[in-house]
């Protein structure tokens, strides 16, 4: 039987972190994937190939209404050859999987292709081709999740859908009903309605993006009904029926008024949850809690002292860069030494166009706490960069002490908010006020003057270009 330092259950971006921080710390390692190929979700079915989509929607909808402008003429029709898309989709994902694969070989990590179930607290019997069992003095459960539906949805994998069946469509939706308006929802909604479907948003909360700032929740609501999505709010799904090709959603409004929907496809996004199945974690002795995550303490330790959980599998937000820091945080702890995590500090983003980020606290956080604080607020219409690439719309907001200008929170929305928020991290991680930002030089034109810019706005008023 082969005996290991670490054995890590699951190849997404925490397992596969992990893997890689406990090698480069001298651990004998093994990770274990049920699927023939490394990476979990993130990488196969999640942020990677719907970024693949996002962008090549983008590139044909910027062909489509904006190249004239420009002075880009293309002559005949443009169209969408939606096979081509996804095979491009495929080969993005095949390349950044291939690449897991190399960096397993380069730091001498055993990899088991199988189902990874616990026989006892440090022996992991792997179900795939042939069953093979291992020994492991420290277990790291990173076994993801799945995408959650409703009790009455039954999804056929056909015409009601989850992300997993949307990053594979072979023909474009004429209407694809989106239940859920969330990230997941609404990224792909925005693939599918570049390339000409009609897109009906439903969200049972009376907001979309219903975690994050209320500013933002409300800019990229108007910005999505300016691109003829139809956004419908407050409304609670109570039937998913498929006929033939259609697809019949009923739900009630905020009134109690029964609104039905009808459409081609249905785009199942109502989050995601804990994935457990075949882990065998009650032999182990590890427990999980009614959410079905497995409960850890602030060292992501089990209540099994060598066994450790990360990412979507236990508490906090689902996001591939929160199990990468929790894989990294494990693999120290093993080692002996004494990592941290702010949580407070994880960014969120939202890959629609315009991208929506945020980091810190909302200011509906910041309120219900009794906080006092102050705003500043800068639109991304005012900056000469957002002129030159007509990305008018968003803005960025810092939310700062009142007393100590200590920023406490930045959001945003508009071209670049994925990569602008890192800015923020760095900065609130330093403990930075709102003053150390509006005093620091920004390259201009950038997008990321509307930063500094709103930084002046919370220090004082004293925002320079409105």
């Amino acid at each position: 039987m082969n005996s290991y330092d670490v054995a890590i259950i699951g190849s997404g971006p925490g397992g596969y972190v992990a893997a890689i921080r406990c090698a480069q710390l001298g651990m004998k390692t093994a990770i274990i994937e049920k699927y023939p190929v490394l990476g979990g979700t993130c990488l196969n079915v999640g942020c990677i190939p719907s970024k693949a989509l996002l962008d090549s929607s983008h590139h044909y909808e910027d062909a489509v209404k904006h190249f004239e402008e420009h002075g880009i003429e293309i002559p005949g029709d443009i169209k969408v050859n939606l096979k081509q898309m996804i095979d491009r989709k495929q080969s993005v994902v095949d390349q950044t999987t291939g690449g897991i694969d190399y960096l397993m070989k380069k730091n001498n990590i055993e990899v088991y292709q199988g189902v990874g179930s616990f026989k006892d607290a440090t022996h992991v019997v792997i179900k795939g081709e042939k069953e093979t069992e291992i020994e492991a003095k420290n277990i790291i459960i990173a076994t993801g999740s799945k995408p959650s539906s409703l009790p009455f949805i039954n999804i056929d994998k056909e015409r009601i859908i989850t992300s997993t069946e949307a990053l594979k469509l072979t023909e474009i939706p004429k209407h694809l009903i989106v239940i859920g308006g969330g990230v997941i929802g609404l990224e792909l909604g925005q693939v599918y309605k570049r390339l000409g479907a009609e897109v009906s948003v439903i969200e049972y909360m009376d907001r979309i993006i219903p975690t994050m700032d209320a500013g933002l929740s409300k800019e990229l609501s108007k910005v999505l009904k300016k691109q003829k999505f139809s956004i419908n709010t407050s409304h609670r799904v109570k039937s998913v029926e498929r006929k033939g090709k259609e697809v019949i959603v009923k739900a009630d409004n905020k009134k109690g008024e029964e609104v039905t929907f009808k459409g081609d496809y249905c785009l199942v996004s109502v989050g995601r949850r804990p994935y457990t199945d075949g882990l065998n974690a009650e032999a182990a002795g590890v427990k999980l809690n009614d959410r079905g995550q497995v409960e850890v303490n602030e060292h992501l330790q089990t209540n099994v002292s060598n066994i450790y959980a990360i990412g979507d599998v236990v508490k906090g937000a689902m996001l591939a860069h929160k199990a990468s820091e929790e894989g990294t945080l494990v693999a120290e702890v093993i080692a002996g030494q004494k990592p941290h995590i702010d949580y407070n500090l994880i960014p969120g983003v939202v890959y629609t166009w315009p991208e929506v980020a945020s980091v810190g606290k909302t200011e509906e956080q910041l309120k219900e706490a009794g906080v006092a604080y102050k705003a500043g607020q800068f639109p991304m219409r005012a900056l000469g960069r957002s002129r030159a690439s007509m990305d008018l719309d968003g803005f960025v907001k810092i939310l700062a002490d009142k007393n100590t200008d200590e920023i406490l929170g930045v959001h945003m929305i508009g071209a670049r908010a994925a990569d602008m928020i890192a800015e923020a991290v760095v900065a609130m991680e330093y403990r930075a006020s709102a003053e150390d930002i509006s005093r620091m030089s920004h390259a201009h034109p950038t997008f990321a003057e509307a930063t500094k810019e709103a930084a002046l706005a919370a220090t004082e008023d004293r925002a320079l270009h409105i």
